[in-house]
């Protein structure tokens, strides 16, 4: 069994570093048409360093809640017998959306992964060149009996992420941390857009919401180590001064939809 390739584990401040490869890819690998270079796409430095330069990113990150989003649109009633359904977003790194949803009243399952790009290129360092057209995005399986969608973009747009920021996510940067709702039908895509005009006319942000909405293509699951990151590691620099402050801001502003 291959060990967990904590080489690949990315840290907010966006250090790169050249890892040694085997002979056999020391040339770089091809993924979908793709060459990556063996140089460091994995975003980690020394523990040291790390815990040097996190307070101000922790500082940053626990500010960047804009307060709970208020009930803008009306929420569809959910049809009985419609089963579970499912909803892909993308708000910057997945560990801390992944996390957030999984705390959420109603959700039965949460999945990382890759959505936006092809199959070929739907692996971490690959994703992480920004060239892919992936974002990192969360799969959500939910029933309609317990929460709407309304009520998961509304988690989504105040706890979940920041989405008046493009192409970056708090300390992270590149197109693979945007901030996306990938539609799986016209309700959702109707729901999606007018939730954001709304958000856009009341105001609710200092600046515009930037969030895309698109149809969704496929959802390919991110690589074991990636899965419910925060519950196994939840000491982990990264994750208490990005990710953590974002479940306290859930149960405090959503104590409604909170679960442990």
């Amino acid at each position: 069994m291959r060990s967990e390739p904590f080489v690949r584990f990315r840290h907010p401040i966006g250090v790169s570093w050249k890892v040694r490869r085997s002979s056999r890819r020391a040339q770089g690998s091809r993924y979908g048409g793709l060459t990556v270079l063996n140089s460091g796409i994995n975003r980690f430095s020394s523990l040291a360093r790390l815990l040097v330069l996190l307070p101000a990113f922790g500082a940053l990150a626990s500010n960047t809640g804009h307060g709970q989003i208020p009930e803008l649109a009306a929420k569809p009633v959910p049809s009985p017998g419609k089963g579970e359904q499912t909803a892909v977003l993308a708000g910057g790194c997945f560990w801390g959306v992944d996390a957030v949803f999984k705390h959420v009243r109603g959700v039965t399952s949460v999945v990382s992964g890759y959505s936006g790009g092809s199959a070929a290129t739907a692996q971490y360092e690959v994703v992480s060149t920004g060239m892919t057209g992936h974002a990192e995005s969360v799969k959500i399986t939910y029933d309609p009996s317990e929460i709407s969608y309304s009520d998961l973009l509304r988690v989504f747009f105040s706890v979940a992420h920041d989405p008046t920021q493009l192409n970056r996510q708090g300390p992270d940067r590149g197109s693979q941390y945007r901030s996306v709702i990938f539609y799986a039908n016209e309700d959702q895509r109707q729901t999606a857009q007018a939730t954001i005009d709304q958000l856009n006319k009341a105001k609710v942000f200092s600046a515009p919401v930037v969030t895309q909405v698109v149809p969704l293509k496929d959802f390919y699951p991110a690589e074991g180590y990636h899965q419910n990151f925060l519950a196994r590691h939840p000491h982990y620099p990264y994750i208490v001064y990005n990710d953590l402050p974002k479940l306290r801001r859930l149960r405090e502003q959503f104590p409604e939809l909170y679960r442990q």
